[in-house]
């Protein structure tokens, strides 16, 4: 098992290259927050990941947040990253701090319904399948826009701007256009918002093998999990 050192070191080397990725690209490091993607990792892997500095951590299943979030401190900010079934909303919509995956106005109008019922207001980001890979979730960057605005108009829900998934590759610049078409859909999104409903700048793109790439491009959310945690022994557990 990772010891609380190992993740410590972890932690410092991803945040010093965020640090490095920023200043290659003229930014403030302060304007990127690390998720720690912690799922599938036992709770005392993330007691150490938040001893070490961890305050936003990513999980991909209801179920296994609904099982971590009492067992952790009240200041963690969640983040629901994994793909969303409707039936499922009520159960965390009132216990995330940002759900990444919303990928249709069905999904969105169910969370709309249950904040509505709780009298609160859900943080959501729209995941776009800017490669466009039939595995991936996420709207078809040439139906983003139309999304955002029809999903802006519903009660309950904040759109914070826009989530990806790249693909898996080798070497991290193959994604590079990737993260930047979505920067630009971003920004043509937000350039033709003139209401106050508009969508927010955040950009949660760039995972552990290409996350310093995505911040050179304008990510301003990074989900990494191997790079803090550590490889999965898969052959241990069975």
């Amino acid at each position: 098992m990772a010891s609380e050192s190992f993740i410590r070191e972890n932690m410092l080397r991803v945040q010093e290259n965020i640090e490095k990725a920023c200043e290659i690209s003229g930014r403030d490091a302060s304007g990127v927050t690390l998720i720690a993607v912690s799922k599938t990792k036992p709770v005392e892997l993330l007691r150490e990941a938040y001893a070490a500095g961890a305050r936003d951590f990513g999980e991909n299943k209801v179920q296994e947040l609904l099982d971590k979030i009492p067992q952790m401190p009240a200041d963690i900010r969640w983040h629901m990253i994994g793909h969303l079934q409707r039936n499922k909303v009520k159960y965390i919509v009132d216990k995330v701090y940002m759900i990444h995956s919303v990928d249709s106005l069905r999904l969105a109008e169910e969370i709309s319904r249950e904040a509505v019922k709780r009298n609160i207001t859900v943080n959501i980001l729209v995941e776009v399948n800017v490669a466009q890979e039939e595995s991936k979730f996420g709207a078809a960057p040439g139906e983003a826009e139309s999304l955002v605005s029809e999903i802006a108009k519903l009660p309950g829900i904040c759109v914070r701007g826009l989530m990806t998934i790249a693909p898996f590759v080798e070497d991290a610049e193959e994604n590079r256009v990737y993260f930047q078409k979505l920067t630009q859909l971003s920004v043509d999104i937000m350039s033709k918002n003139t209401d106050n409903r508009g969508m927010g700048s955040v950009l949660s793109m760039g995972m552990t093998g290409d996350y310093m790439v995505a911040v050179e491009e304008g990510a301003t959310c990074v989900r990494v999990g191997t790079g803090i945690f550590g490889e999965r022994d898969y052959k241990k557990e069975s």
